[in-house]
């Protein structure tokens, strides 16, 4: 309970920590079933609380790969990665303006910025909405 009572978890991220204290692992997905009928343990509550705090920094890319890190089902983080995909322009912007504030001038730079969104796992065709054509100097 204290976990919970902490911040969400998906139901295989509390199985692991659990498994850590069980005498019997046999006993740990009725407790995890319990927990889930008590509405205490949600994974798709988990998987939107996550996301939302995931897309402030990160692409539909790399918040749907959390997700499915800490064992979220498909068809949640699907779910989750087609709501994010419809702000994933307007995030991109915001992260690249307080990373870089200025368009680039050489292709050096160009590369180097869109290396960082790509690293934040937003989309290319993103990317080139948010930088802009690549640079004409080739330094």
């Amino acid at each position: 309970m204290k976990w919970l009572a902490q911040r969400e978890h998906s139901r295989a991220e509390l199985a692991r920590k659990l498994a850590n204290y069980a005498e019997d692992p046999d006993e740990i997905p009725p407790l995890l079933d319990e927990l889930t009928r008590r509405k205490l343990l949600s994974d798709d509550r988990y998987a939107e609380t996550r996301a939302h705090a995931l897309a402030r920094k990160y692409g539909t890319a790399r918040v749907a790969s959390e997700l499915k890190s800490k064992g979220v089902a498909a068809q949640a983080v699907a779910r989750i990665a087609t709501e994010t995909r419809a702000t994933e322009l307007e995030r991109a912007r915001a992260v690249w303006r307080k990373r870089f504030k200025t368009s680039p001038a050489t292709l050096k730079e160009w590369a180097r910025q869109a290396r960082f969104l790509q690293s934040r796992g937003f989309a290319f065709d993103v990317i080139r909405a948010v930088i802009g054509d690549r640079g004409t100097d080739s330094s």
